[in-house]
Formats: C-alpha cells, structure tokens, sequence
C-alpha cells in the first residue's frame, strides 16, 4: 500500500541503488540449460514432448511469473486485497501451527537435533558422517531419559536425496528489513525453476523447537555448507516482516520509507535454547563453535550452558581416512556430546517450569540489530 498521509516524505538518499548487469538469458541459452534436464537417454523419444514443455517454461520465464497462483491477503494483513503467493500462504500457516504447538504446556516440549555434515554413505563420500553418529549419540541419551519429544533435522539430504535444495539468501534485510518476509517470500520462484526449496519444512521445525542442537564440522575454518545456507535463510526469523502486503511484496523504495518510520525488529525465535557441537580435524573448532554462539544470541536465542557448547578436535591432523576410528576410541568426547544434549534438556525443561531465568531479557536494547 502507499505510505499513509503522515508518512515522512521520500528522501532522495533512500532512492534504491541500480546498476549491476541483467542476469536475463535471451531464449537460445533459456532452452539449451532447461533441456539438460532430460540429458538422460531415457527422454529421448519424448522429443517432441519436451520441446511443448520447454515453450511453456519459456513463456512462464520470459513473463517473470514468480508466482503463478496467488489469493487474496484477507483480513489481518495490512492491504487486505494484495494478492499473496498460495505458496507463501502455505509456509506462514505451517510457522502458526507450529508456534501454536510451541505454546502449548498440555504437550511435551521440543528439542530439534540438526546434523550439518553434508557427508553420507548414500553420496560421493562413502561413508556416514560423525556428525550424524553425533547426533544419534544426542537422540539417545535424550529418549532415554524422556521428558520432550525430539525431532531430528539431517541437512546432508540436500546433498543425497532428489530434490532437496536450500536456495541462497538474496540479502533483501540489506536493503531494508521491511522487504525480508517472515517466512522467506523469495522462495519459490517458478519463472527462474527456483522451486522445492527446503526452508518452508525448516522454519517450522525451528519455531516449534523449544530448544535447538547444532552439530556440525569445521569446513574450511567455517560450518559446513548446509548449514551456512540455513543460516543465512534465517534471518527473516530475526527481524522480518510477517505481512508481504505491506511492503506490497518487493517495493524496496516502499520498504525503505517503511523502515525509517520506525521498524520493530520481530524475534520471531526469541527465547529459545540452543546447544552448539563443532568437531574438526586440524584447525578452526573455536572459531566455528564462537560464531554459531554468537549468532543465535544475536537472534535472541539462550545457550542452554556451558557444558551445552563444544569444540573439539577428533584425530587431530592425522589421517581423514581412520577419521571415524579415532571417534570410536575418543569415549570423552562421545559423554560430552551426550552431556551436551542433556544439559539441553534439562534447561528446555526447567524453562518450560518457570525455574530458569536469564537476567537482562526485560531491558529495552537501544539497537535492534
């Protein structure tokens, strides 16, 4: 919708940025990169079959038809007659139940468990990661003793199941915070085949999770892939705008007055408990296990401990190919890791009861973010 009357009048400075060189293929590079999809000499007595196929993502391309089913934004949004994305309709319904579920005390708390290891026996690698055996260690030292429900979250699908993709973050909270949807409304985009992205089933599960465990190695002096990608995906969890109408979708000159109106920064995962496990092979555990910290305090979240955050090193720079030898003998590490999902649990249960308190959550921050 257009700014109300008292909205401050547009400054120049807010004029969006534009230069960089279009991304647009002209039809020749469309239809040569969307027929490797049927590269297998399965497709090829389905010729003429797939050339109508082709026209037809060509035209849906060449439109920019990002959304192709939409309905109207209805009643609690602020233009109720925006046309929203059914898709986007769909995430934000599934975020509601699962926060209702969140807050709901006649029910067992949650504790998501997050394998970040892109590695597994069913890819390239060969063999099954420590991270999962990590994260199997956590999952059964928690059942065993009960008292929350546990849901399991494996990102190495995104490299071993068909498809499974997290799409990348387009940075739209750099332009204004207002223009980062809550959930990611970026997601799909038909028109460029940028569909089946996973992150619609991964918000649910961090928003109904009262308390979160990530493990993951050091790749690089960093986490892995998959969960950098996740990462940077949320960050419409932590300051994003849950009514596309307002922003009229993706009116960044819109989103900017917006923001300099004054923005509220929603915590939409405020409050919650993490557990951080990093393992590496020679260099970069601290570091990795530091940032992951950082990064969830900074959306708000509350380690559940110190014995909840881990960095450690298994094998230290000897051979990658007894990686998993060395963690079967490291039994220190194996009860660290279990004390870890514990000292989770334990805190998801003492919040649930009102015996955990973290000072300083009631003062007003002078910057949000």
């Amino acid at each position: 919708m257009p700014p109300s009357e008292n909205a401050p009048q547009f400054d120049p400075i807010l004029t969006p940025r534009k230069g960089m060189p279009s991304p647009r293929l002209d039809e020749a590079e469309f239809r040569s990169r969307y027929r490797q999809l049927f590269e297998d000499p399965a497709f090829e007595h389905l010729k003429s079959e797939i050339d109508s196929v082709t026209d037809a993502a060509w035209d849906a391309y060449k439109n920019s038809r990002k959304s192709p089913y939409t309905r109207k934004a209805g009643p609690g949004y602020d233009d109720p007659e925006y046309d929203l994305s059914v898709d986007w309709i769909a995430a934000k319904d599934a975020i509601d139940e699962a926060q209702k579920r969140h807050d709901d005390k006649s029910i067992l708390p949650r504790v998501l468990l997050i394998n970040g290891s892109s590695r597994s026996e069913h890819t390239c690698p060969g063999e099954e990661s420590k991270s999962y055996r990590m994260v199997e260690i956590a999952r059964s030292a928690i059942e065993a003793v009960g008292g929350v429900d546990v849901d399991v979250l494996s990102l190495e699908r995104l490299a071993s199941e068909y498809g499974r993709h997290i799409h990348p973050c387009k940075a739209c909270f750099s332009t204004s915070p207002a223009l980062c949807h809550w959930p990611c409304s970026c997601y799909p985009n038909h028109s460029l085949g940028q569909v089946q992205d996973w992150m619609n089933d991964i918000y649910p599960l961090w928003v109904g999770a009262h308390g979160i465990m990530i493990v993951t190695p050091v790749n690089w002096y960093s986490p892995s892939s998959p969960v950098k990608l996740m990462m940077d995906r949320l960050v419409c969890a932590d300051g994003g705008n849950p009514d596309p109408s307002r922003t009229q979708g993706k009116d960044a000159a819109l989103a900017k007055i917006i923001e300099m109106q004054g923005w509220d920064y929603p915590r939409h995962l405020a409050g919650r408990l993490f557990s951080v496990v990093v393992h590496g092979d020679t260099e970069g555990a601290e570091n990795t296990r530091r940032d992951l910290a950082d990064w969830l305090r900074s959306m708000e979240l509350e380690s559940a401990g110190a014995l909840a955050e881990i960095d450690r090193y298994i094998g230290y720079w000897k051979e990658y190919a007894k990686g998993h030898a060395d963690f079967d003998q490291d039994r220190a590490i194996q009860a660290e890791v279990r004390n870890a999902a514990l000292t989770l649990r334990d805190a998801v249960l003492a919040k649930r009861a009102g015996k955990m308190i973290v000072a300083g959550t009631d003062v007003d921050q002078p910057r949000k973010k």
